[in-house]
Protein backbone atom coordinates (compact mmCIF):
# COMPACT_ATOMS: atom_id res chain seq x y z
CA UNK A 1 0.00 0.00 0.00
CA UNK A 2 1.01 3.36 -1.23
CA UNK A 3 2.17 5.50 2.22
CA UNK A 4 2.14 9.32 1.58
CA UNK A 5 1.56 12.60 2.96
CA UNK A 6 -0.67 15.45 1.96
CA UNK A 7 0.04 18.67 2.52
CA UNK A 8 -0.71 22.39 0.83
CA UNK A 9 2.27 23.43 -1.50
CA UNK A 10 4.15 26.50 -0.35
CA UNK A 11 5.63 28.41 -2.81
CA UNK A 12 9.74 28.32 -1.85
CA UNK A 13 9.29 25.03 -0.66
CA UNK A 14 11.88 22.23 -1.93
CA UNK A 15 10.41 18.70 -1.34
CA UNK A 16 13.26 15.76 -1.29
CA UNK A 17 10.85 13.20 -1.51
CA UNK A 18 9.14 12.05 -4.64
CA UNK A 19 5.99 14.10 -5.00
CA UNK A 20 3.13 15.27 -7.43
CA UNK A 21 1.23 18.27 -7.53
CA UNK A 22 -2.59 18.44 -7.55
CA UNK A 23 -4.37 21.88 -8.54
CA UNK A 24 -6.47 22.84 -5.85
CA UNK A 25 -8.21 26.20 -7.86
CA UNK A 26 -10.44 26.68 -10.75
CA UNK A 27 -12.04 24.85 -12.31
CA UNK A 28 -9.18 21.93 -13.47
CA UNK A 29 -9.10 21.22 -9.75
CA UNK A 30 -7.68 18.06 -9.17
CA UNK A 31 -5.32 17.93 -12.26
CA UNK A 32 -2.12 16.03 -11.26
CA UNK A 33 1.68 17.35 -13.03
CA UNK A 34 4.93 16.59 -11.86
CA UNK A 35 5.65 20.43 -11.47
CA UNK A 36 4.42 21.96 -9.07
CA UNK A 37 1.36 24.28 -9.78
CA UNK A 38 0.64 28.01 -7.65
CA UNK A 39 -2.46 26.77 -6.12
CA UNK A 40 -1.68 23.14 -5.57
CA UNK A 41 -1.79 20.01 -2.94
CA UNK A 42 1.82 18.53 -2.38
CA UNK A 43 1.39 14.22 -2.34
CA UNK A 44 5.44 13.00 -1.28
CA UNK A 45 5.69 9.66 -1.48
CA UNK A 46 8.39 6.47 -0.36
CA UNK A 47 8.90 6.02 -3.88
CA UNK A 48 9.11 6.81 -7.61
CA UNK A 49 6.82 3.38 -8.28
CA UNK A 50 3.93 4.92 -5.92
CA UNK A 51 4.25 8.21 -6.89
CA UNK A 52 3.52 7.10 -10.80
CA UNK A 53 0.84 4.62 -9.50
CA UNK A 54 -1.00 7.71 -8.27
CA UNK A 55 -0.11 9.79 -10.65
CA UNK A 56 -2.13 7.99 -12.79
CA UNK A 57 -5.46 7.43 -10.20
CA UNK A 58 -5.56 10.91 -9.83
CA UNK A 59 -5.22 11.78 -13.68
CA UNK A 60 -8.51 9.17 -13.55
CA UNK A 61 -10.23 11.38 -11.40
CA UNK A 62 -9.59 14.74 -12.66
CA UNK A 63 -10.48 13.34 -16.41
CA UNK A 64 -13.50 12.05 -14.83
CA UNK A 65 -14.69 15.38 -13.29
CA UNK A 66 -14.47 13.46 -9.73
CA UNK A 67 -13.83 17.20 -8.13
CA UNK A 68 -16.24 19.05 -8.99
CA UNK A 69 -18.71 17.47 -6.65
CA UNK A 70 -16.13 19.24 -3.67
CA UNK A 71 -15.69 22.50 -5.53
CA UNK A 72 -16.53 25.48 -3.44
CA UNK A 73 -16.61 29.04 -3.71
CA UNK A 74 -18.80 31.63 -6.31
CA UNK A 75 -16.19 33.22 -8.47
CA UNK A 76 -13.58 31.27 -8.29
CA UNK A 77 -13.91 27.67 -7.47
CA UNK A 78 -11.44 25.70 -5.49
CA UNK A 79 -11.00 22.20 -3.57
CA UNK A 80 -10.97 22.06 -0.08
CA UNK A 81 -7.83 20.00 1.43
CA UNK A 82 -10.02 17.72 3.88
CA UNK A 83 -11.71 17.17 0.99
CA UNK A 84 -9.59 16.20 -0.91
CA UNK A 85 -7.57 13.92 1.44
CA UNK A 86 -10.54 12.20 2.87
CA UNK A 87 -11.55 11.24 -0.64
CA UNK A 88 -8.75 10.88 -2.32
CA UNK A 89 -7.52 8.04 0.34
CA UNK A 90 -11.04 6.15 -0.25
CA UNK A 91 -10.09 5.93 -3.98
CA UNK A 92 -6.72 4.68 -3.25
CA UNK A 93 -7.49 1.94 -1.14
CA UNK A 94 -10.69 1.48 -3.59
CA UNK A 95 -7.67 1.04 -6.02
CA UNK A 96 -5.62 -1.14 -3.94
CA UNK A 97 -8.22 -4.08 -4.18
CA UNK A 98 -8.33 -4.63 -7.78
CA UNK A 99 -4.41 -3.75 -8.59
CA UNK A 100 -3.75 -5.51 -11.55
CA UNK A 101 -6.87 -4.11 -13.30
CA UNK A 102 -5.76 -0.92 -12.34
CA UNK A 103 -2.77 -1.37 -14.03
CA UNK A 104 -3.96 -2.26 -17.37
CA UNK A 105 -6.17 0.80 -16.83
CA UNK A 106 -2.48 3.08 -16.58
CA UNK A 107 -1.35 1.27 -19.93
CA UNK A 108 -4.20 1.85 -21.16
CA UNK A 109 -3.89 5.90 -20.32
CA UNK A 110 -0.46 5.70 -21.32
CA UNK A 111 -0.74 5.07 -24.57
CA UNK A 112 -4.16 6.98 -25.31
CA UNK A 113 -1.77 10.41 -23.78
CA UNK A 114 0.65 9.18 -26.62
CA UNK A 115 -1.59 8.56 -28.89
CA UNK A 116 -3.30 12.01 -28.38
CA UNK A 117 0.15 13.59 -28.47
CA UNK A 118 1.10 12.39 -31.34
CA UNK A 119 -2.51 13.43 -32.98
CA UNK A 120 -1.78 17.71 -31.65
CA UNK A 121 1.64 17.49 -33.56
CA UNK A 122 -0.35 16.22 -36.59
CA UNK A 123 -2.72 19.12 -36.37
CA UNK A 124 0.01 21.68 -35.71
CA UNK A 125 1.95 20.27 -38.92
CA UNK A 126 -1.17 20.94 -40.69
CA UNK A 127 -1.88 24.23 -39.31
CA UNK A 128 1.77 25.47 -40.70
CA UNK A 129 1.54 23.82 -44.13
CA UNK A 130 -1.86 25.86 -44.46
CA UNK A 131 0.33 28.81 -43.03
CA UNK A 132 2.84 28.35 -45.78
CA UNK A 133 0.34 27.83 -48.88
CA UNK A 134 -1.96 30.98 -47.74
CA UNK A 135 1.50 33.08 -47.59
CA UNK A 136 2.03 32.74 -50.80
CA UNK A 137 -0.91 34.34 -51.67
CA UNK A 138 0.09 37.61 -50.01
CA UNK A 139 3.56 37.48 -51.48
CA UNK A 140 2.13 37.98 -54.97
Amino acid sequence: MPNFIIKTHQKNAVYKANQIFILNKGMNSGKPQKVPFTNSFVILFQNEEDAETVYWLAYSLWKAKFWHQFLCGSVIPFLRIQYFKGNFSTKVNEMLLDFESHRKDVQSLRLLELKEEQFHQNINLINDMRTVILHRYCKK
